[in-house]
């Protein structure tokens, strides 16, 4: 549970996929009940201060059990035991040698061999079974559709998006986290929970209507998850150089989140193979969509666990900004019969509490800000047990079609 702690088709052409792409279905809204009244980017803004923004901590540990209330305390969490195994265990694979980080950044062959590309399955299920989704190591890329303008005001034309300026993405050998400027399709998601100001890890997924972001399920999970709100490239000395993007609520009061049913029913461990979420965040105080302003990740399914050159991007406890690190991917076949799957897994320095949701990107383009999205850091043990290795669930058609919820979803409101 180390990363709940601090020390211890338009769809189809923003998102690659190894095989065809089923139907989008009608996305539910299927978040918390959130505080009554407008929650717009103005009030947003007005709550969250910099200096609450300041104080926020990492998220407490997620209860393993589904159903079970988690404790929100005054001080920093601390790291907990193991938990108590479940009954009747599945069988497991034999355990895998330890990642290390490589001793040079040149590209690495992957360890295995490929497996074949998953068959298009029919709409997610709602039964209690999580099966570790198939890889597929050769995704197809769809062509892009043209970007959908800016809708323009009555009188004035709509101003253009602004522009950011990358920082120096640091350079450094493989494995070594480091901290740096950040980039502004990456940033804090701000939540209260329990009456306590907490925050992860969070970054834009491109989408047709440009309002998604992505991060780990166990983040934004619970019945009171209020005050939802992300805020690009967030540092302490510039608190939201971009603005604030609340996270939608519908006319009933209820985030728009999306997360895998089972991952509800069966908790953090059963269902760590499904460990992700999308949010609908509504325009920015200037009236403009997060992904006009800062762009967007494309999110990439069926693309196998290992990959040579990953980029690891998070946000660390209380520390004042972000972090870097690049290293290789493995997979990783859990060998604890209560948390069943495989996992994407990266051994990067200091990623303890707060980087939960952080993007696992490929292709990083030093002058866009922008990559390929593979995974955020969860799954397995909520993102693992020590803050220097990492892990994300894998993403493969479950978390294709999870996306695909969100993206109708978010057209549809």
């Amino acid at each position: 549970m180390r990363r709940t702690l601090t020390v211890a088709a338009a769809a189809a052409a923003l998102l690659v996929s190894a095989g065809p792409l089923p139907a989008a279905g009608a996305g539910s809204a299927a978040a918390a009940p959130a505080a009554a009244g407008r929650w717009g980017a103005h009030e947003a803004e007005s709550y969250w201060t910099p200096e609450r923004m300041a104080s926020a901590r990492p998220l407490p540990p997620v209860p393993p059990q589904p159903g079970v209330a988690p404790e929100y305390p005054a001080a920093d969490p601390v790291r907990i035991p193991p938990v108590p195994p479940v009954d009747a265990p599945e069988p497991v694979d034999p355990p895998e040698p330890p990642l290390e980080p490589v001793d040079a950044p040149e590209p690495v062959e992957p360890s295995e061999p490929p497996e074949p590309a998953p068959v298009a399955a029919p709409s997610p299920s709602d039964t209690p079974s999580v099966a570790a989704p198939e890889p597929a190591p050769t995704p197809s890329v769809l062509p892009a559709p043209a970007p959908e303008p800016v809708p323009a005001p009555s009188i004035l034309p709509a101003p253009a998006p602004v522009r950011p300026a990358l920082p120096r993405i640091p350079a450094a050998g493989p494995g070594v986290g480091q901290d740096f400027g950040g980039l502004p399709v990456v940033g804090r998601m701000f939540l209260v929970k329990g009456g306590g100001s907490y925050f992860c890890t969070a970054s834009v997924v491109a989408s047709p209507g440009r309002n998604l972001v992505i991060s780990a399920a166990h983040c934004l999970l619970g019945s009171d998850t209020q005050q939802v709100a992300f805020v690009p490239q967030y540092t302490r000395a510039k608190p939201r150089p971009f603005g604030m993007f609340p996270v939608v609520r519908t006319a009933a009061g209820r985030s728009k989140i999306w997360i895998d049913q089972r991952y509800r029913t069966q908790g953090v461990n059963r269902a760590a193979a499904l460990d992700v979420a999308f949010a609908q965040v509504g325009p920015g105080a200037k009236g403009l969509r997060v992904q006009d302003v800062v762009g967007g990740n494309r999110l990439v399914t069926g693309a196998g666990y290992a990959h040579a050159r990953a980029t690891l991007i998070g946000h660390p406890s209380t520390a004042a900004r972000p972090r870097l690190c690049v290293n290789r991917t493995t997979k990783y076949t859990s060998t604890d019969a209560r948390i069943p799957g495989s996992f994407l897994r990266i051994a990067c320095t200091g990623y303890p509490g707060g980087t939960s949701g952080g993007p696992f990107l490929l292709r990083l383009d030093g002058r866009t800000g922008t990559g390929d999205v593979v995974g955020v850091i969860g799954g397995w043990k909520t993102g693992g047990d020590k803050s220097d290795v990492s892990y994300s669930s894998y993403f493969g058609t479950d978390i294709r079609k999870l996306y695909e919820k969100a993206v109708a979803g978010a057209k549809a409101s």
